[in-house]
């Protein structure tokens, strides 16, 4: 979703000096204030003119955000005829917050919840707030008991990169990645699951993280 007021740098229209029939590219020089006229100069001929640029229809969506086990909402108005999907991110400004969100789910009319919808059928959009990210991580002993694992959430910008095979460290633990899970609207991953030593993850996209202790004294029963 975008913000459908901005205008672009140049525009098709036609141009009254060398094609009033045919639309030509031309460069927006200025616009009115008030979103009336544009002025524009023909790309080909250099004819300076006005015109009044369309204006496509837009719709006001409400936008539920989850961020840190909490929640807020907003809106955000985009254009009525462009799809909502789970996994779209687009940026939210409001008084309070300047974020990146992601779609989670689009709620429709009587509750009912879907993957996508076109926006102007929308009733909720719902989605979480990616660029700083809670993810969970299962560390197991080195000796691979099962028993003595714990999990432990770790705070990192949505971006950072998570490797199969690479050593974390966050505070006091220190961790071998073994395995990730990935979230079910992250859309760029063939499977759910990576175990391979070199797959990666964007932290955004990180359901959770399964890795062994680097800490051999930490599992020690003495």
């Amino acid at each position: 979703m975008s913000d459908s007021s901005e205008l672009p740098d140049r525009v098709p229209t036609p141009c009254p000096s060398c094609s009033p029939e045919l639309e030509t590219v031309h460069e927006v020089l200025t616009a009115s204030e008030g979103g009336g006229t544009v002025t524009v100069r023909c790309s080909e001929c250099g004819h300076v003119h006005k015109v009044q640029p369309e204006r496509t229809a837009e719709v006001t969506l409400d936008v539920v955000v989850s961020q840190d086990g909490e929640s807020f909402t907003a809106n955000v108005t985009t254009p009525e005829d462009e799809t909502v999907e789970v996994g779209d991110e687009f940026i939210l400004e409001t008084e309070e917050v300047l974020s990146t969100v992601r779609v989670t789910s689009v709620e429709l009319e009587g509750h009912k919840r879907v993957d996508e919808a076109p926006a102007e059928e929308a009733e909720t959009v719902w989605t979480r707030e990616v660029d700083n990210v809670a993810v969970n991580v299962t560390i197991h002993p080195q000796d691979g008991s099962r028993d003595d694992s714990r999990s432990t959430t770790v705070y990192v910008p949505g971006d950072y990169e998570f490797e199969v095979g690479a050593i974390e460290e966050f505070g006091d633990d220190e961790f071998e990645i073994d395995a990730f899970v990935v979230r079910d609207d992250a859309s760029s991953y063939e499977r759910d699951r990576y175990e391979m030593e070199g797959d990666t993850v964007l932290a955004k996209d990180t359901k959770r993280i399964y890795a062994y202790d680097e800490q051999t004294s930490a599992w020690s029963a003495w």
